[in-house]
């Protein structure tokens, strides 16, 4: 067994022995000081952490192998994995996906290495923005995460399916932080203030309860600027006579006057909202429509790319019950392009509330992905003789194929413009028509032809 004096050689004092509490400059910014030391003070994410969800089961009982957390910032990705090190008998390690390299990446491997060999002790290694790393970085943990050498604990804003490697997703468990609920991020202005070891508890503050939830609205779920907000309130702010501090809800405006709107142009807020802006359009509700377009055009989305995704649901969802849409939808682009912005937004609202108001029909959509579907698993079906050209025809006679089996009626010869005849050999049906809006109207002709003129 080698002796306490080598074994310390090996690790110099720079590499803790084992994770505890985690040390906080006095003067470090209160969202820093406040940051939470155990389970019970984590504000939010009841939804993987109440008592019993699988998260926090296996937290408590210190079985976990690796772990990736995503969420938009301030809901506590950091947070939970500092919490988990002072949980569990691991050392703990961190590194950053902006600034760190493969060389650093080996260097904590190898220190992991040692510390399991020597002294029968894992070591959790954090990567902070694990999106940040390219193919290579990240694959220099796979080996080390399966033998077991570290345990690995990733955050991202980014959807880690997207941008983290598949076989570092597949050996890890993904759990999704959502923005924090106002009444927590009021709870823990709250905590903070009443705490005078780590919060502004030393100073005597009283709150206006529209203040706090003003900061706690305007904080949109984060809870760093929440609390970097009232930590500013309180420090601006001048005593009282009695020497007592009050945040009234106009020093919480000034504190925080900017809401932050979180959306990424090529991250996950970019296509869920709209994502939730197409499927408001289909559901028919022109006020969540404008709202979820609102958020995109104060987020700085490119009109162009909100145009586009008009164009698309003016025919995947509205279809033939409103033709009319598609033309609205494509007016409102050239009008986009004609005026620019900010005018530009208008013609925009003007083919959302259109398109959200109009009848819907997605017939002639998923009649294509029907014929498309039966192409990729069945044979490509041969175009009948009556239907080929002149040359072919030629080629199909002289091989001894009648005249009645080559002619083709041209349909504008007869009564409506309509001939009953053979377009596909099989005769098969895909489109199949709604009673919704103009496409009525379609499907009482087809019903016509089709029970009046049968071949």
């Amino acid at each position: 067994m080698p002796s306490r004096k080598f074994m310390d050689s090996l690790f110099p004092e720079s590499i803790p022995a084992a994770s505890g509490p985690v040390e906080t400059a006095s003067d470090a910014p209160l969202a820093a000081r406040m940051r939470p030391l155990t389970l019970s003070e984590v504000a939010g994410q009841r939804h993987i952490l109440a008592e019993g969800k699988l998260l926090r089961r296996a937290i408590e009982s210190d079985r976990f192998s690796s772990l990736i957390f995503y969420g938009p910032p301030g809901t506590g990705k950091t947070t939970l994995a500092t919490v988990i090190a002072q949980s569990t008998d691991s050392r703990f390690e961190m590194l950053n996906g902006v600034e760190s390299n493969v060389a650093e990446i080996r260097e904590k491997i190898s220190q992991a290495e040692k510390w399991r060999q020597l002294r029968s002790q894992t070591t959790i290694l954090f990567i902070d923005e694990i999106h940040r790393f390219n193919k290579a970085q990240q694959d220099v943990l796979l080996p080390h995460v399966e033998r077991g050498t570290v345990r690995f604990i990733g955050a991202t804003t980014h959807n880690p399916y997207f941008y983290v490697n598949s076989p570092l997703v597949s050996r890890s468990q993904i759990f999704q932080l959502e923005p924090i609920p106002n009444e927590d991020l009021i709870s823990l202005m709250h905590r903070s203030i009443s705490d005078d070891t780590r919060g502004l508890g030393k100073l005597q503050i009283t709150a206006a309860p529209a203040a706090l939830a003003h900061i706690a609205e305007k904080s949109d779920g984060d809870a760093r600027r929440c609390l970097t907000a009232l930590e500013l309130a309180a420090f601006t702010t001048p005593e009282g006579k009695t020497g007592d501090i009050h945040i009234t809800l106009e020093v919480a405006e000034e504190s925080i006057q900017q809401k932050a709107i979180v959306y990424d142009a090529d991250g996950d807020a970019h296509y869920d909202t709209i994502s939730a802006f197409i499927k408001s359009i289909r559901g028919s509700d022109p006020d969540a429509a404008l709202y979820w377009l609102a958020k995109m055009l104060t987020a700085g989305e490119d009109p162009r790319f909100i145009a586009r995704r008009l164009v698309i649901s003016a025919s995947e969802d509205i279809g033939l019950a409103d033709s009319n849409a598609l033309r609205v939808a494509m007016d409102a682009q050239q009008a986009y392009e004609f005026i620019g912005m900010p005018e530009g937004r208008i013609p925009l609202a003007h083919a959302t509330v259109y398109l959200a108001t109009a009848p819907k029909s997605n017939s002639a959509y998923a009649a294509l992905g029907a014929a498309i579907q039966d192409i990729k698993e069945g044979r490509t079906l041969a175009v009948p003789k009556h239907l080929r050209t002149t040359t072919c025809k030629k080629i199909a006679k002289a091989s001894g194929t009648t005249t009645e089996e080559l002619t083709y009626f041209y349909a504008h010869d007869y009564e409506g413009s309509y001939v009953p005849q053979a377009y596909l050999p099989e005769g098969k049906t895909y489109y199949t028509p709604t009673e919704n809006g103009l496409e009525k109207r379609i499907k009482e002709r087809l019903n016509y032809w089709r029970e009046n003129y049968k071949t």
